[in-house]
């Protein structure tokens, strides 16, 4: 790994990686390791903060210069930087519901409910869902809630043609990429409702309020101001959080265990990647290629994730992928799990 400025806290700083520690000789699992996880876990208030108000004050002037720049291009781009900033966002929101940033604050929980609601990820959905991700990651049974579904090669020989059909769909890359309809605006809001109108009330005001934007924007302000401004950022966040997803639990060194040998850190370890990312990139994804480690303990908020990384030995040799063509061609080429050769391999 070469060495590289790493933002912190809006400024660079040299963080040249030390080498991967070795293994120890009696390397620890299970409990041992979640427990050595813990101090990382301690929340400090006042970063939180000051992430959740900077990333929003971002987000506030890329929107303007999206809406009212007089060229195009400078648009785009900040339509585009807009839609990471969403998915720094949406890793903030994301580790408020898991309860290890500002989870008692009042002031916190209605911004970040809101946050979900616009960006169609509604609290009530994504908290149920989110949570059994990660109590059931790497198991076959059960895998399509909260993430991508998971078949064997065996399973995909005696499925129906309409249910691999489905599969395909699910799994394809014009659905990552599309994300914010399929995923977010039909997976999550409409099929939530689907099961109870009353328990997923806001999945309902996720819909309403993105329709009525969307229609009420375009009415004052026109498609051109609305595309930039609003839908553009919105279709890069999702399109950016659902690869981010795929390929944090799809990708070539990934393992999954028999249920009657699965363990929890096992899964977190084995079955969740390590993206390396530039020191922009991991800014704006806020850290979540570390997610082997997040994924061993979800309440280390998202900026002590490195350090608990560099602190653990056990946590420095994780499967590793990268956001190069190369490497998302290989991550969008797995589609079975094959328990004979012990790895993902491609439809048959």
């Amino acid at each position: 790994m070469d060495s590289v400025l790493t933002l912190d806290d809006g400024q660079l700083r040299d963080s040249t990686p030390a080498p991967p520690a070795p293994k120890p000789a009696q390397a620890r699992d299970g409990r041992a390791l979640i427990d050595a996880t813990k101090p990382f876990a301690a929340e400090n208030t006042a970063e939180s903060w000051r992430h959740l108000v900077t990333v929003i004050a971002l987000l506030a002037g890329g929107t303007a210069l999206a809406a009212m720049a007089p060229w195009w291009p400078v648009r785009l781009a900040a339509a585009v930087l807009d839609g990471l900033l969403i998915v720094r966002l949406f890793i903030v929101y994301h580790d408020h519901m898991h309860g290890a940033l500002l989870k008692d604050s009042k002031l916190a929980k209605a911004i970040l409910s809101v946050f979900g609601v616009l960006v169609m990820a509604p609290p009530k959905v994504w908290r149920e869902t989110h949570n059994y991700h990660h109590a059931h990651t790497a198991q076959i049974v059960g895998s399509h809630i909260g993430s991508y579904p998971v078949v064997t090669v065996e399973m995909w020989k005696k499925m129906k043609p309409a249910d691999r059909l489905k599969y395909r769909v699910v799994r394809h890359p014009l659905t990552v990429l599309l994300g914010y309809v399929p995923i977010f605006m039909i997976g999550m809001c409409v099929n939530s409702l689907r099961k109870s109108v009353v328990r997923y009330w806001d999945s309902a005001a996720a819909l309403i309020i993105n329709w009525a934007l969307t229609a009420g924007l375009i009415y004052f302000a026109g498609f051109t101001t609305t595309f930039f401004a609003f839908l553009l950022p919105l279709m890069v966040a999702c399109a950016s959080g659902a690869y981010l997803f795929y390929a944090q639990h799809n990708f070539p060194d990934m393992t999954l265990q028999p249920r009657h040998q699965w363990t929890y850190a096992k899964a977190a370890l084995e079955s969740s990647s390590y993206m390396e990312l530039g020191p922009v990139m991991q800014w704006l994804t806020g850290n979540i290629g570390f997610h082997h480690v997040h994924h061993l303990n979800p309440l280390i908020p998202f900026y002590k994730l490195p350090d608990a990384m560099a602190s653990i030995p056990e946590l420095q040799h994780p499967g590793v992928t990268t956001l190069t063509p190369s490497a998302i061609t290989a991550c969008f080429r797995l589609k079975l799990w094959d328990p004979q050769q012990g790895k993902m391999v491609g439809y048959p």
